[in-house]
C-alpha cells in the first residue's frame, strides 16, 4: 500500500489548448501513437508533445504526490503541456493497477502503471490472450537503464527505487541508528512494519533488510522473520501498521520505510506539530528492487502515456512547475514554442525522483554525465557508519523465494 500523506489541497492547473493544425503537427496527426515503439521513429519529441496535447488528458493510478516527489512531476507535466492528469486511487497497490487495465472501462483505464517488480510476470501474461498488458516502448534514455531492469523488447522498464531507512518520532528518549536497535526495551509497543510482507513490497524489503542486519542473506530471510518474531515476543512490535494514518496519530513511533517517503513524512509531521526524523541504518544498506513502468497496450491516451514516461525517464537539469512562466502549454499548442525544446528545458523525472529521496534507475549514467542534481541534504540524520556501507539489492527471484517462505512463517508471527 502506498502511504497517504497529503499536503493540503492539490491545485488544479487548467490551460486552454488551441487546436490549431500546422505543418509542425502533421506528423503527430498521422502517427498511430498506440503502436509507436520509440519517439525517434514517430516524428520526435515535438510531434509527441503536440499529439499528447491533442489528447488532452492522462490517466494514472496509485500515484501519491509525496511518494518519490511525484507531486512535482505531476505539476510540471500539467503546467508545461496543459495535459490534465487524472489520478485514480492514489493509495492503491500494484495488484489494483493491473486489475484496472484488465477490468476498467476503456476510457478510464490507466495509460501508464508504476508497479512493484514482483508483479512483472503477472502483467506480462495478464491479457485475455495470455500475453502482455503492456505495449513495447523504448524511451530516449533507454540505453542508460541497467539491462537487469528492462525488458529487451521494451514492454517494461525500471524507474526508481528506495533504500530502507528508519523513521522515528523525535520525542523518543532513545533514537535508533541501526535496525537491531529496534529490540531496545525503550521501544516497547511502538515498532511498526508496513503491512504483511507477503503482499506489501515495502514490508517485504524491510524483512530482507532485517535479515541482513542480523547476519543473513537475501537467499534466506529466516533471520528477518526471527527478528520480527522476537519484537512481537518482547512486546516491542506495535499492533498498528506503519502507514501514514497510524504514524500521524502517534503509533508506531519507530518503523522501517523507503527513503523516498522520508521527506514527505517529515513535512506532514511539521504541519501537525510533530517532529519526525529519519536515519540510514548502520547495520544494513538495502535498496529495494525498482518500481516498474509499463505503458498500457490499450491506453486511452497513447501519446500522453508515452510523453509521461519520456518525461519521468528524462535526465535534464531544468525547470519545475514553479519556474515556468505560465503560458508554455498554450504557446506550444499555437505553434509559437517548440514542444521538444520545452521538454528539454524541464527538470527531468529522474532528477525529480532524486529530489524526493529516491534512487533514480539511471543514476550511474547521470553521475557519469554530471546530470544528477543533489539530493536534499536535510532528509536524513547524520550516521557516518551507515554511509560506509555498500548498498545491496535483492533480485526478483530472491524476493519470490522470500515471499514463499514468509507465506508459511508470517501467519505464525
Amino acid at each position: 500500500m502506498r502511504k497517504q500523506f497529503v499536503f493540503g489541497a492539490v491545485a488544479a492547473i487548467a490551460v486552454a489548448l488551441l487546436p490549431a493544425v500546422s505543418a509542425q503537427s502533421a506528423t503527430a496527426d498521422t502517427t498511430n501513437w498506440a503502436t509507436c515503439t520509440d519517439v525517434a521513429s514517430c516524428g520526435g519529441l515535438s510531434a509527441l508533445v503536440k499529439a499528447a496535447q491533442a489528447e488532452g488528458s492522462l490517466n494514472i493510478t496509485t500515484v501519491l504526490r509525496n511518494w518519490a516527489d511525484y507531486g512535482d512531476a505531476i505539476d510540471a507535466y500539467q503546467a508545461a503541456f496543459g495535459i490534465h492528469i487524472n489520478d485514480d486511487n492514489p493509495d492503491g497497490g500494484s495488484a489494483y493497477e493491473i486489475k484496472s487495465i484488465q477490468t476498467a472501462p476503456a476510457a478510464s483505464q490507466p495509460d501508464v502503471v508504476d508497479i512493484g517488480a514482483s508483479h512483472i510476470q503477472q502483467a506480462m501474461t495478464g491479457s485475455t490472450t495470455g500475453g502482455s498488458l503492456f505495449a513495447p516502448y523504448k524511451v530516449v534514455t533507454w540505453n542508460d537503464i541497467p539491462s537487469t531492469w528492462k525488458d529487451p523488447s521494451g514492454y517494461w522498464f525500471g524507474n526508481y527505487s528506495g533504500q530502507i531507512v528508519i523513521g522515528y518520532d523525535a520525542k523518543l528518549k532513545v533514537h535508533p541508528t541501526k535496525i537491531k536497535d529496534l529490540t531496545n526495551p525503550a521501544f516497547k509497543k511502538v515498532v511498526g512494519i508496513a503491512g504483511d510482507p507477503t503482499g506489501a513490497q515495502e514490508a517485504l524489503i524491510s524483512v530482507m533488510a532485517a535479515t541482513v542486519a542480523n547476519g543473513g542473506t537475501f537467499d534466506n530471510v529466516q533471520k528477518g522473520f526471527d527478528f520480527y518474531h522476537g519484537l512481537k515476543k518482547s512486546g516491542n512490535l506495535s499492533g498498528a501498521t506503519a502507514d501514514s494514518t497510524h504514524i500521524a496519530t502517534g503509533n508506531p513511533k519507530v518503523w522501517l520505510d523507503y527513503s523516498f517517503n522520508a521527506l514527505g513524512t517529515e513535512q506532514l509531521g511539521a504541519q501537525i506539530g510533530k517532529t519526525i526524523d529519519y536515519v540510514k541504518p548502520s547495520d544494513a544498506a538495502v535498496q529495494g528492487t525498482p518500481y516498474i513502468f509499463g505503458v498500457n497496450a490499450t491506453a486511452p491516451h497513447p501519446a500522453a502515456a508515452r510523453l509521461w514516461v519520456e518525461f519521468l525517464m528524462s535526465e535534464n537539469k531544468g525547470h519545475l512547475a514553479k519556474d515556468l512562466a505560465g503560458d508554455e502549454a498554450a504557446n506550444v499548442a499555437a505553434g509559437t514554442l517548440d514542444g521538444g525544446k520545452l521538454f528539454n528545458s524541464l527538470m527531468g523525472g529522474q532528477n525529480i525522483f532524486q529530489l524526493g529521496g529516491a534512487v533514480p534507475i539511471n543514476i550511474a549514467a547521470m553521475k557519469a554525465k554530471k546530470l544528477l542534481v543533489p539530493s536534499p541534504s536535510t532528509i536524513f540524520q547524520p550516521n557516518p557508519a551507515a554511509d560506509k556501507l555498500t548498498l545491496q539489492q535483492p533480485t526478483v527471484a530472491q524476493q519470490t523465494t522470500a515471499t514463499a517462505l514468509l507465506s508459511k512463517l508470517w501467519p505464525t508471527l
